[in-house]
């Protein structure tokens, strides 16, 4: 028989609240060899998220009282660098989320080394602390990104193995899944680059919602995980308020942040010895 993962204190399942901020790092990414000219469309549509979205967002999750996860690209936080002490003053966990978003078929080895180990040294810098996480941007990984994260004492909070957390290559994994993520269904910034118009609110709703009442059955976790930019407009928002409502008055959740399972999970190996570990990739 299959043996539930065991949180703490009686709870039945676990919600993590999750931001990727990514602004405007992809653009920038995408136009760091620009030639022809600079168009404005994606770019102003990417910095509602520091203008707007994301104080939307922090006021709601005051409201219900949750502290939740902020992974935070470097070029942003060294463009903003207001933004981690903030955060970091409200409660919540900022982990990271590559130097500018950088896609991992794009870059060597090499330079995610050097992008990892700068943005924690500026993390340190900003805020006096080390990040705990790491998320990569658009949720890839490889054997040997993994092995960096290990080699830096990072968990990481990237992959859709398990829908609790697990061990995979020595690192701790705090599990995503796309359907619990904003811009499969919201993210149109328009130039031809867009397939689908976004879906209606109330089918995201409905989703997201019946993925927690059934993962309550199974014990599992819900990693929510929205964009400042996408999820903050004001017909979305609402969507958010309304699971965020149901979650906070679920019996038997675990409302927590990434880092909290983290540390769980870590608890539960070295005095348990529980453990849900799948193959391990190969190392570099």
């Amino acid at each position: 028989m299959h043996q539930p993962y065991p949180w703490p204190e009686g709870k039945r399942a676990a919600f993590v609240f999750s931001m990727d901020v990514d602004s405007d790092s992809p653009w920038a990414w995408i136009s760091r060899d620009r030639s022809g000219p600079l168009y404005l469309s994606h770019l102003e549509q990417r910095r509602f998220g520091l203008r707007e979205g994301i104080w939307r967002v922090l006021d709601l999750l005051e409201r219900f009282d949750i502290r939740g996860s902020f992974y935070v690209p470097g070029a942003v936080a060294e463009a903003h660098p207001y933004l981690l002490p903030k955060l970091i003053a409200g409660g919540h966990e900022v982990g990271l989320h590559g130097w500018f978003h950088e896609f991992v078929t794009e870059i060597s080895d090499a330079e995610f080394s050097e992008a990892l180990e700068r943005s924690l040294d500026l993390f340190h810098r900003q805020t006096g602390q080390r990040p705990r996480g790491f998320r990569s941007p658009a949720w890839e990984m490889t054997p040997y990104m993994l092995a960096e994260v290990q080699r830096l004492g990072l968990y990481d909070s990237s992959l859709s193995g398990f829908d609790h957390p697990y061990q995979i290559g020595g690192v701790t994994e705090i599990p995503v899944q796309w359907a619990m993520d904003d811009a499969v269904y919201w993210k149109f910034l328009g130039g031809g680059g867009d397939l689908a118009p976004p879906f209606a609110p109330a089918q995201v709703l409905e989703i997201w919602q019946q993925e927690w009442r059934g993962l309550q059955d199974f014990g599992g976790l819900l990693m929510l995980t929205v964009h400042d930019y996408i999820t903050p407009r004001a017909h979305r928002l609402k969507v958010l308020e309304t699971l965020l409502a149901e979650v906070r008055e679920t019996p038997g959740a675990w409302i927590a942040r990434a880092c909290d399972l983290a540390d769980w999970h870590n608890s539960l190996s070295e005095k348990h010895h529980w453990q849900a570990s799948p193959t391990a990739p190969a190392g570099p």
